[in-house]
């Protein structure tokens, strides 16, 4: 019989493999509460026990630690269920506080025990000494934090000594692998785990060291953050590697660099906010150290307050502050923190300020229905279709207050925010008592935008965004051939803004690729070889890599110079290799000495 069934099903036997790994991938399910994929088998529950029937013989054994062999295996049989009816009044001595052995048992039809407590102290326990605790700890962590102690019915999960690790790691491997949450961090070590705030969700929830960047990323695959995994750093841990099914875990994988021909390059690097804490990235900015955003958990920024209100977000959408988790009775939020403020800040308008605001504070009054939200604006800009509506809407239907005016100061008082400000239509200081402070960051160009233009050839505009080639008639080209920009690399942009400039970057892309050859301007700068003498000036000069050296030889291949050379097709005729000569020996085509010079004289014979 060179075949395995397993309920019905006809498998090819694979000795490599348990039974119970062979019924998963079949679907099949198996109860246990002591396998777990990162620990090898130990059958200690008996809880995945089955039938095994090979040549007529008929036997109980644990699928975590039977070979998936030739035979038959049952794995709901009548003998199978009295088993597992029996192993869970066990368990209902032992852990009778297990809220999953309770379960268990009600789906096997067990309600009471025929066995007694025998121990008092068992009443309250939850655990079911399947040493998977243990043995995470000391095997794959390898810190040696817990241990057994006593044997029989008296046998506990304990730390050295029964007092409060000085060496447990923190990790909560213990907590991760426990089936039945009988185990806690807090019984067995003082000191507390140091979470990894995430990123997608602007610190206010955390993450693992191995996870997906965010939900819609692409390629949507885990990473592994090497600062932080256990593996990476002290060779521990590698749960992750033992768990997956597609060995795609790979520790030694390290940063490539891939080189690849492209035709055309869309520049989408899109912003990041205003550094509003104490460390500013630019030292020009002054920030607003009197919002105290470092100070106060509950002044956070408009990301921060948009994770909040997402169903997706740390508090499933419900709105509560950061500091104790309350529902937040009133809210105000502050427009233009570094936007249109040349002394602390940036001159120009982030413009999508003003239309988030009333976003926010429209949500946040459908979620909080008694709450009160407050705006302190200096001028709304609503500039788009529907947009003064939907600011008018805000205000008139869901009793949103806005207050024209700046705010100075934001100080505790209790458990509540006075936030201190300026209303400049009745000409008096208001004093608001908030929960929550949100502000309304300005957008600012990417950390890296500006290293990134020099590395491709781009230029960046006075703040930091990237240059366009015209401002009308060319606004998603720039002045290099082939390079295009969408989106916030650009200017503060909202969203229909940057939709409607990524669908211009790939029709500009499509009508470069349609035609046979690059139609250019013909203004490109030439080198006079005769009169080159290679003082490299041009080459270290020019914005676009557009000049090379150039070898000239004899007919019999000597050397007889070194000249810079023009590749024609990345000129941009911009004239900065003209001005860096200092022999005079490149000139912009049609606009040689010569012809300015006869152009002169024409002007003035007219």
């Amino acid at each position: 019989m060179d075949k395995l069934i397993i309920d019905g099903i006809e498998v090819e036997p694979d000795p490599s493999k348990t039974v119970l790994e062979v019924a998963r991938e079949l679907g099949i399910h198996i109860p246990t509460l002591c396998y777990h994929p990162a620990l090898p088998p130990y059958g200690s529950c008996r809880l995945c026990v089955v039938e095994a029937i090979w040549k007529g013989k008929s036997t109980l054994r644990t699928a975590c630690t039977f070979p998936a062999w030739e035979g038959e295996v049952r794995t709901n049989s009548e003998p199978v269920k009295r088993a597992r009816r029996l192993i869970l009044e066990l368990m209902l001595v032992e852990a009778p506080a297990s809220p999953e052995i309770q379960e268990l048992a009600k789906e096997y039809g067990v309600e009471t025990s025929r066995f007694k407590i025998i121990d008092e102290k068992k009443r309250h326990n939850r655990c079911i000494q399947c040493g998977l605790c243990v043995r995470i700890c000391q095997d794959v962590m390898k810190v040696g934090s817990l241990g057994f102690k006593n044997r029989g019915f008296q046998r506990e999960v304990t730390t050295p000594f029964e007092e409060l690790s000085d060496v447990c790691a923190t990790c909560g491997a213990c907590e991760y692998v426990c089936p039945t949450n009988a185990i806690s961090l807090d019984t067995i070590t003082q000191r507390k785990p140091i979470p990894i705030p995430s990123e997608f969700e602007a610190g206010l929830g955390y993450r693992t060291p191995i996870y997906v960047p965010f939900p819609q990323a692409v390629p949507n695959t885990p990473v592994i953050d090497r600062e932080r995994c256990p593996k990476l750093l002290r060779d521990k841990c590698g749960v992750c590697e033992k768990v997956c099914t597609r060995d795609a875990i790979d520790y030694q994988m390290q940063d490539e660099i891939i080189e690849a021909e492209v035709g055309a390059i869309v520049v989408a690097t899109g912003y990041d906010l205003y550094n509003i804490g104490k460390e500013q990235p630019n030292e020009l900015w002054k920030g607003y150290g009197e919002y105290n955003y470092d100070a106060y958990k509950d002044v956070i920024d408009g990301i921060q307050f948009e994770r909040l209100l997402s169903a997706s977000g740390p508090t499933q959408g419900e709105v509560r502050r950061p500091s104790d988790g309350k529902e937040p009775k009133s809210v105000v939020f502050i427009a233009c923190v570094g936007s249109r403020d040349p002394e602390k800040g940036l001159e120009y308008c982030s413009k999508i300020c003003c239309m988030y605001v009333a976003k926010h504070a429209m949500l946040y009054k459908h979620k909080v229905h008694d709450g009160q939200p407050y705006v302190f604006y200096m001028d709304i800009r609503a500039g788009g279709k529907n947009y003064e509506e939907f600011v008018r809407r805000a205000i008139e239907e869901d009793g949103v207050l806005y207050i024209r005016g700046r705010v100075s100061k934001i100080y505790k008082d209790g458990d509540q925010l006075v936030v201190v400000g300026a209303d400049t239509l009745s000409d008096s200081q208001v004093q608001i008592r908030a929960d929550l402070v949100v502000l309304a960051t300005a957008m600012v160009p990417h950390k890296n935008a500006y290293e990134f233009a020099q590395k491709i050839g781009i230029a960046c505009g006075s703040e930091g965004f990237y240059a366009e080639a015209h401002p009308k008639l060319r606004p998603v080209e720039t002045m290099t051939a082939g390079i295009y920009l969408a989106g916030a690399c650009q200017a503060p942009k909202d969203i229909p803004d940057a939709v409607a400039q990524a669908s211009a970057a790939a029709s500009k892309v499509q009508l470069l690729f349609s035609s046979d050859e690059l139609e250019r301007e013909p203004i490109v700068a030439k080198v006079n070889e005769e009169t080159c003498v290679h003082c490299r000036n041009c080459i270290l000069v020019c914005p676009y890599s557009a000049i090379d050296d150039k070898e000239i030889r004899d007919k019999q291949g000597n050397l007889i110079k070194m000249v810079a050379e023009v590749n024609e097709g990345m000129c941009m005729g911009c004239g900065t290799c003209v001005a860096a000569c200092p022999s005079k020996s490149v000139q912009l085509a049609g606009f040689n000495d010569e012809q300015v010079f006869a152009e002169i004289l024409a002007l003035g014979h007219g």
